[in-house]
């Protein structure tokens, strides 16, 4: 099969799942100033920063969680 006779993968689809999340304006706008300084979009960007998280098990700093914890929106 050559490259351009390549099929889309028809479960690309299902390898996301779309949420919503509630995220600082600095931190959305950081995201976007590096998503374009690399050509692609920032939510792609968002999720590879917290896909690498999640596989290297990085847990948040002490401070980060309290004050994550003090501004919790229910």
């Amino acid at each position: 099969m050559r490259f351009f006779q390549v099929r889309k993968n028809p479960y690309a689809n299902r390898l996301k799942r779309q949420i919503t999340i509630r995220l600082d304006i600095a931190a959305v706008n950081y995201f976007k100033r590096m998503a374009a300084e690399l050509g692609m979009p920032y939510q792609n960007l968002i999720n590879l920063f917290l896909r690498d998280c999640a596989i290297g098990e990085t847990a948040p700093c002490h401070s980060m969680a309290r004050e994550a914890g003090s501004t919790h929106e229910n």
